[in-house]
């Protein structure tokens, strides 16, 4: 059943594009054109930063369709306050996979509501936390020879690599993914049933 076809993913995101459609959302996909290495990482906390990159993003495909709902989105890994994107090359996803899997770290996902002709504007954030399971040397290359952590925040996907990487997670397991269902319904439905 489709709730409707009014609103905009401003994300190239496969994986969000799942989630939404498994939620029967229909919607178009117009990927934002943001820049995100043009926000500081350094100095703002991790809510703080994902909230302004999803409200950039939505803003950004508003801007050319203000009349129509956009949905932006933003998501990054939290080890201790410090932002983990998605890595840049192999090597730096070892890196990133040796750190988050000592220790629990916390998915934050921001969303973004923009409706530019009558002003509307929802920003909010939600926050999961992972329990990692210790990963063996051979795990650790495995993973990063699969290349499954290209394009991923944090160098993992909860919907790849499950029980063998993670112990249990407090939170939304969808915002793992990369979207929060559960937020996203609490947010969207409301606006789309007026």
């Amino acid at each position: 059943m489709n709730k409707s076809s009014d609103f905009i993913l401003a994300s190239a995101s496969p994986r969000r594009k799942k989630l939404l459609r498994e939620a029967g959302y229909s919607f178009d996909i117009i990927p934002s054109q943001v820049d995100e290495s043009a926000f500081p990482t350094e100095g703002i906390a991790s809510d703080e930063h994902t909230m302004l990159l999803a409200a950039a993003k939505a803003r950004n495909v508003a801007n050319t369709h203000p009349d129509r709902l956009v949905l932006g989105a933003d998501t990054i890994v939290d080890l201790n306050g410090q932002i983990i994107g998605k890595p840049r090359d192999a090597a730096h996803a070892e890196q990133i996979t040796r750190d988050l899997f000592s220790e629990p770290h916390k998915v934050i996902t921001g969303l973004a509501l923009v409706r530019l002709s009558d002003n509307l504007e929802i920003i909010r954030h939600a926050v999961t936390t992972v329990y990692p399971r210790k990963l063996t040397e051979q795990q650790i290359a495995d993973h990063i020879a699969a290349g499954d952590w290209q394009g991923k925040a944090g160098a993992y996907g909860i919907q790849e690599t499950g029980d063998e990487f993670v112990e249990r997670i407090e939170g939304s397991f969808t915002n793992v993914i990369g979207l929060p269902l559960e937020l996203v319904k609490e947010l969207l439905d409301p606006l789309l049933s007026e």
